[in-house]
């Protein structure tokens, strides 16, 4: 799961809600965007789901959806803080740098968590739909790399 907002200050809000699920024999990737980001509709695409995975989920995913839009999923999921992992095993670093060391490839790298605020910007004042596909495609990356790093982390017992 990652999370994309309008920033840290205010009246901030998650904008982009993405959640990988991974049932036996089924993976797919989910996202909620601005108004459909409610409480009821990530505990829908969460239903079945026992472990949520994130990139320091612990310190801004979780608190930040248990704040807007009121889901606190740390009561109700085992959650895995793979930037806890990662820093366990020696790997520093953000997730982008530490995908990198890795080797995993993203597409999009030279888009940030700040182009992520800048894009949700452009879709609401300019109604634009390129600057929202971006944003999208920019968070599916985040969830999918998250994905490919948990399998990672998983394999080497190490590094758990």
């Amino acid at each position: 799961m990652d999370i994309e907002t309008t920033g840290f200050i205010g009246r901030s809000y998650p904008t982009v809600v993405g959640i990988a699920v991974d049932f036996p024999g089924d993976w797919f990737v989910e996202q909620l965007v601005g108004a459909d980001i409610t409480a009821d509709a990530i505990r829908h695409v969460l239903e079945g789901v026992t472990t949520v995975y994130t990139f320091n989920g612990a310190g801004f995913d979780l608190p930040y959806l248990a704040w807007k839009p009121g889901v606190d999923l740390r009561r109700s999921l085992d959650h895995r803080d793979l930037m806890q992992w990662c820093r366990r095993a020696g790997l520093r670093g953000g997730l982008k740098r530490i995908e990198k060391s890795l080797g995993i490839q993203r597409s999009l790298p030279d888009v940030d968590g700040y182009d992520a605020v800048l894009l949700w910007q452009k879709y609401i004042n300019e109604q634009s739909k390129d600057a929202l596909d971006l944003l999208l495609e920019y968070n599916r990356a985040d969830v999918e790399n998250l994905y490919v790093l948990r399998n990672m982390l998983e394999g080497n017992h190490n590094w758990r």
